[in-house]
């Protein structure tokens, strides 16, 4: 088990998979040092 993220952490590096089957790296692709990350589990 992980460690919570708190204010003033730095962002660990991790690849994700879209629904669509797209990645997208995080926070590489990001283009603002400011963003907001919501994950969704949604319905299984």
């Amino acid at each position: 088990m992980t460690t919570m993220l708190t204010s003033g952490d730095q962002f660990p590096d991790i690849v994700l998979t879209s629904a669509a089957g797209d990645t997208l790296s995080l926070p590489a692709d990001l283009e603002s040092p400011y963003t907001i990350v919501l994950f969704y589990r949604g319905h299984w």
